[in-house]
């Protein structure tokens, strides 16, 4: 595998939008036993769900620990592809790569710099080095040439790009100190220009309450497609997502994207409050270094964190009486796709949900220099 010095930009790559076509899905296996409870197995459940849901749509790499192997292969389908990896938690969206394609059918990744969402100042574990390894062995698994930006921290679910020159983010997320705290917001825009191939940067102030990744984006608001976006949302002024809905569509409403267009945007309720309980907080081991799981925190859950796959959409539902509603949404935002929900709870009670735990690869694209708008 060839580690390039140059950058996507300069070499003709771009970061394509998530409902641009995919080979395929790549996921983690959770088994921390200090995030996910009763050392995992409830997760691993949904995590299966979700792998098979996926799969109806396109190709599904599942990544597993030596020591999950066995469990894992027989807890799913074969049509599953299972890897062996070393990792430290199952966040794939924010350890693996960040694929990137040119118009003569390369695919390429980006391998950013993983700091467990905060490093030593309000990171969620230690050590990480294994999850900072993830990207570069995907890429190594798939052949795939690799731009490392060694020292420049982010996450994967920090982004989300309309694979027409803007990107989306939050100033709590890639702002915080915790990330890059000797660069200025121009210096982080200028390396999301060369290696995402954008030209626009909407900056949202926050993600959504409670978030312990500091606010990512795919948590709180997506692209559904060029010039169109989906934003959680609280009519509840009560609500501590209230101010962060109202901030964000204000920064909405005034922003153009790179092409000079005005957003359309969407509401997606919030679900609940959601709260985790005293027994499943219980089913979580205790280590000082990792994230703290109590039934007073209320938890970050949201419908926006879905995955784009080939001809489908897939969901998380909680449970909650929102949850129709929220597919109803979906379904008439993506017209062409099936919307499949899948239970995500048990996701959500270890800090994420459906899109923190997958990456799109895409597919090679050859386009004739005319062909792009």
């Amino acid at each position: 595998m060839t580690t390039l010095t140059s950058t996507p930009r300069a070499d003709g790559f771009r970061m394509p939008a998530e409902w641009e076509p995919h080979t395929q899905t790549w996921m983690v296996w959770p088994e921390r036993p200090d995030n996910w409870r009763l050392g995992g197995k409830a997760a691993q459940a949904a995590f299966s769900a979700v792998a098979e849901a996926i799969a109806r749509f396109e190709p599904v790499t599942v990544c597993v620990s030596a020591g999950q192997y066995e469990n894992a292969r027989a807890r799913l389908s074969s049509a599953i592809r299972v890897v062996e990896i070393s990792t430290d938690d199952a966040w794939v969206r924010d350890t693996g790569p960040t694929f990137v394609i040119n118009d003569q059918g390369a695919v390429r990744g980006v391998d950013w710099t993983f700091n467990a969402w905060g490093g030593l100042d309000g990171g969620l574990y230690f050590p990480w080095q294994r999850d900072d390894q993830v990207a570069r062995k995907i890429l190594e698994i798939e052949g795939c040439e690799r731009y490392r930006t060694e020292g420049f921290v982010l996450e994967g679910g920090s982004i989300h790009v309309d694979g027409e020159g803007t990107v989306i983010t939050t100033e709590e997320c890639l702002l915080n100190r915790n990330r890059n705290p000797h660069l200025s917001r121009e210096e982080i825009e200028a390396v999301l220009r060369e290696h995402l191939a954008i030209d626009t940067v909407i900056w949202l102030p926050d993600g959504l309450y409670n978030d312990e990744t500091d606010g990512h984006v795919d948590n709180f608001c997506c692209y559904v497609r060029p010039g169109e976006v989906l934003l959680a949302w609280t009519d509840d002024p009560q609500d501590p997502n209230y101010p962060r809905c109202q901030a964000a569509m204000r920064v909405l409403e005034q922003a153009r994207d790179a092409k000079g267009r005005q957003l359309v945007v969407h509401k997606m309720p919030i679900p609940g409050p959601i709260h985790a309980t005293e027994e499943e907080c219980a089913g979580v081991d205790l280590v000082d270094s990792s994230q703290e799981r109590d039934p007073s925190i209320r938890l970050a859950g949201s419908y926006v964190n879905f995955l784009i796959v080939n001809g489908g959409i897939v969901a998380p539902s909680f449970d909650d009486a929102k949850d129709a509603e929220a597919k109803a949404i979906l379904q008439r935002v993506f017209p062409e796709h099936e919307v499949v929900m899948v239970p995500g709870r048990e996701i959500l009670l270890g800090g994420g949900n459906i899109h923190c735990i997958t990456q799109q690869q895409p597919a090679p694209q050859k386009r004739c220099p005319a062909s792009r708008q």
